[in-house]
């Protein structure tokens, strides 16, 4: 049995742990530019948005447009190398996604990050399970504006009404609201239960199998 025909899926935070690999390249970039680092809980913070508001956010708060653009390029540069040193699905989450595909559903992803990274990863750690994978690309504002997961919707010929959005934050909360879809809101990411639920969540989940659970029962 399932809920919907679509599930779509946030990539940072939702499905995969990338925060430490994150957090190393904007501290290699700050310290390279004389910068202060910054600690994973701060990091965790920062990250929503994509890589140009991580960077930004992790400056100082008097940098100059030039100097975040410097920042951005010696991050951009580290990222490219060391985005896979730490970063792994979270567990249970290979299996969830197959017993979705088990079911007949369909999957796709969001990300703010840039778009050949999102496919590279998606299909390093999730082979043929997604139908659909969109990220930071021209011509397609980023979340929480809802045109990533209209592509998705496009691309792949269903309706909001019969999708639902996945993801673990407050920026994901937002992105399923300004698409009108369902949400289900992730505790194991880079934000609380707690944030999760001040953010407007209103359904909120803490393990992947209590997220198939509730797809599909």
């Amino acid at each position: 049995m399932r809920k919907y025909d679509l599930a779509v899926f946030d990539l940072d935070g939702t499905i995969l742990y990338t925060l430490e690999d994150l957090k190393n390249s904007l501290n290699y970039a700050l310290q390279a530019h004389g910068y202060p680092a910054r600690t994973l809980d701060e990091v965790r913070r920062f990250v929503g948005n994509g890589v140009r508001k991580l960077v930004q956010r992790g400056a100082p708060a008097d940098a100059t447009p030039a100097e975040l653009a410097a920042l951005y390029e010696t991050f951009h540069a580290h990222y490219k190398i060391h985005d896979l040193d730490t970063t792994r699905p979270y567990d249970g989450v290979p299996e969830m996604l197959g017993a979705l595909r088990d079911r007949g559903m369909r999957l796709a992803v969001v990300s703010n990050k840039v778009d050949y990274a999102v496919q590279a990863l998606c299909q390093r750690f999730f082979p043929q399970k997604f139908d659909a994978a969109v990220g930071d690309r021209e011509g397609v504002r980023n979340k929480p504006a809802p045109d990533m997961v209209d592509a998705a919707l496009k691309e792949l010929g269903i309706s909001r009404e019969n999708a639902v959005y996945i993801g673990d934050s407050e920026v994901d909360v937002q992105t399923a609201r300004n698409a009108g879809m369902d949400e289900i809101a992730v505790s194991w990411g880079f934000r609380s239960r707690a944030e999760l639920a001040d953010a407007g969540a209103k359904r909120i989940v803490d393990s992947p199998a209590a997220l198939l659970a509730a797809l599909t029962e």
